[in-house]
């Protein structure tokens, strides 16, 4: 008499479990799809290059010290160089960038 209701509470966890398991399958399915990756700006150059611009340029924070922004500026630019491929314009941009948060330059923008 105990095996019929053993065997029979056993399915009904087994359906309990398997209708869990499909309706958390289909919440998984519905979920937005989230980016997995670091958003980046998206955006062009402003015309006189601010120190926010150069901070997001250079991927560092606008209040950082001189030898955080010089490694950040040596990290774009190896990326960048004109001489491995990069652009002549983006270079440019990123050593306007370093000078602006180094507070070398008076904001008269690059030469292109």
């Amino acid at each position: 008499m105990a095996t019929p209701m053993v065997a029979g509470a056993a399915v009904a966890a087994a359906a309990i479990a398997g209708r869990y398991g499909i309706l958390a399958w289909q919440a998984f399915k519905a979920r937005p799809i989230v980016p997995r990756m670091r958003k980046f700006y998206e955006g062009g150059f402003q015309a006189a290059m601010t120190r926010r611009e150069a901070a997001l340029i250079l991927g560092v924070r606008e209040k950082v010290v001189a030898e955080k922004v010089k490694e950040a500026h040596r990290r774009v630019m190896v990326a960048n160089h004109p001489d491995a491929g990069g652009s002549h314009y983006l270079a440019s941009k990123i050593n306007e960038a370093k000078d602006i948060m180094l507070g070398k330059s008076n904001n008269s923008g690059s030469a292109f």
